[in-house]
């Protein structure tokens, strides 16, 4: 069923692509720059529903109710996932904090400050 759902989708989304790729823009005629609504006025100003048009909502209605189904199946507790199959792993191992009766090494620090040379004149 899920494959089937998946091959239905991406068949219907390229179809989609194609569908939207093939049409016409609004303005896709040399008329309608110079304010010419062309032969489309007879259907008013938004124009009639074409075949291409139909095809475009139709498309669409499919391609998101199987957008919605395929989500629905894949958030069910049954479904499986890539990494189910791997074996469950061993945590890493702890450190341990060192006890306050050790403390750090610190590094040695001088007892008398260098002295100073003065420059040569």
């Amino acid at each position: 069923m899920m494959i089937l759902l998946i091959i239905l989708h991406v068949l219907v989304s390229v179809a989609l692509i194609a569908i939207v790729l093939l049409q016409s823009g609004k303005g896709a005629e040399m008329g309608a720059s110079f304010g010419a609504s062309g032969s489309q006025s007879v259907f008013g100003a938004g124009g009639g529903t074409t075949f291409m048009s139909k095809l475009t909502t139709g498309a669409a209605i499919i391609f998101m109710l199987t957008s919605l189904t395929l989500a629905y199946l894949s958030g069910q507790s049954g479904s499986s996932s890539i990494m189910s199959s791997k074996g469950t792993t061993k945590p890493a191992p702890q450190q341990t904090a060192p006890s306050p009766a050790t403390q750090p090494q610190q590094p040695a620090l001088p007892t008398q400050p260098a002295p100073v040379q003065a420059p040569a004149k």
